[in-house]
């Protein structure tokens, strides 16, 4: 594993801003519960087939990440996991070395799988019990097996499946089934269908006592370890124990398609976009469009977080990766590159693009002509340096009208394209000036 680091030293997940203030309390409440050791194990070795690409799935990036950091950071987020085994094929044993480096993943021991799925598994818990180039992980008393392509797992579900493993030895999420399920002849005609509503669909994440989960793996059949693929089964076959089934929620699904990495990233997008920091300056005119801006984007289901300068935002750098700055008749990107500054050396943008917007204001229409040339090189330059950061830095003109209906339609011309910017986050438009 890496250094020590704790979980809160590290930019923060943005799907925590999903949950309540109640939700942020479960997170304490079950660290107070879970008072033993517990583990994950991510089986990380398929070659994807499915997905009918040369890189396996979970290997395939969007916003600039492979979808496995997203499953790792999942986990690796909670105060009560203590390690996280990442079993991947030898041939991606080195990509995965360099993932848990470039993205600081703290609690990550890679190992290497075996031919099938079930191997992969066992050579992950063997990971407890043999001391592999000098270091060995702690054995758990219950360990969570998940699949590497399921990113979107919450903590209280989580939590629930630790807790029911350790009362009953196994637990597993469950799901109903979408589609009613038949038998056919090898003539390939129906022969049967079962009744949907007594039947459901074995998902991920799935929880065991350590001893259980092992002792059934070193007990079980070669036809077990090549052909089968339920843990549960294996768990109640070698070891009789039989496992609680708790249904979880719509967000455990799994990556499998092309199309599904893009339902991936849009899931990512919309929670990115859920929050913004809007620095409006001291003087009349910015104020004022920094408010009617707030309640704009307010109906874009944005919340806003509005400051007058640039020195009062930082303690939002845990909860928000979208910043715009207005600035007033052509002033120059100082405060923009100071901003961008921060955010590199905080580390802001290791996990997440982060947008900023530099919102333009000009009084006159003659002023905006005459400095729209000197002001496009350097934005230009600002952003390419930005964007190696992960940083995506955009430019708005919006020209002051006294005319009220030229001047609303003109701010909310601004609140939509702002909103645009945030929710699709395009590398391609960073460093154009926009006009509002």
């Amino acid at each position: 594993m890496q250094g020590d680091r704790s979980a809160s030293d590290r930019p923060c997940d943005p799907r925590c801003l999903l949950k309540s203030s109640a939700g942020l309390n479960e997170g304490k409440t079950g660290h107070r519960a879970v008072d033993f050791p517990v583990a994950v194990v991510l089986p990380a070795a398929g070659s994807g087939e499915r997905m009918g690409l040369a890189t396996p799935k979970q290997f395939c990036t969007f916003l600039n990440r492979p979808l496995i950091s997203y499953t790792i950071e999942t986990f690796e987020r909670i105060p009560w996991i203590e390690a996280i085994v990442v079993v991947v094929a030898k041939e991606s044993h080195d990509l995965m070395l360099h993932i848990v480096h470039k993205f600081h993943h703290t609690k990550v021991k890679v190992v290497e799988g075996g031919t099938s799925r079930h191997r992969s598994i066992f050579n992950g818990l063997q990971a407890f019990n043999e001391s592999t180039e000098g270091s060995s992980l702690p054995r758990p008393k219950v360990v969570i097996v998940h699949d590497a392509v399921r990113p979107f797992v919450e903590e209280d579900f989580l939590l629930k499946i630790t807790l029911a493993a350790k009362e009953q030895g196994a637990a597993g999420a469950i799901r109903p089934l979408v589609s009613t399920v038949i038998a056919t002849t090898s003539e390939s005609y129906l022969d049967h269908s079962l009744e949907r509503a007594k039947y459901r669909a074995s998902e991920m994440p799935q929880g065991f006592l350590y001893d259980v989960i092992h002792q059934a793996y070193q007990r079980c059949s070669e036809f077990d370890f090549e052909f089968g693929t339920e843990c549960l089964h294996l768990a109640l076959q070698y070891s009789g124990t039989n496992a609680k089934l708790i249904e979880g929620p719509p967000t455990l699904w799994k990556v499998t398609y092309k199309r599904d990495l893009a339902a991936a990233e849009s899931v990512i997008k919309e929670t990115l976009s859920l929050s913004a920091c809007l620095i409006s300056g001291t003087i009349a005119e910015t104020v004022e469009l920094a408010r009617t801006v707030q309640k704009n984007l307010a109906a874009h289901n944005m919340t806003v977080d509005v400051f007058s300068c640039a020195k009062e935002y930082k303690e939002l750098l845990s909860k928000t990766r979208n910043f715009i700055q207005i600035s007033a008749d052509g002033e120059r990107l100082s405060e923009i590159a100071e901003l961008i500054k921060v955010l590199e050396e905080t580390s802001h943008a290791l996990l997440y693009p982060v947008v900023v917007i530099w919102v333009n204001l000009y009084m006159s229409e003659e002023q905006s002509h005459r400095q729209k040339a000197d002001e496009l090189t350097p934005i230009m330059d600002l952003s390419m340096k930005a964007k190696q950061r992960n940083i995506l830095l955009y430019g708005i003109r919006i020209i002051h009208s006294k005319v009220p209906e030229l001047w609303e339609k003109s701010a909310e011309r601004l609140s939509e394209i702002t909103a645009a910017l945030i929710r699709d986050r395009n590398p391609a438009f960073t460093g154009q000036l926009l006009q509002a």
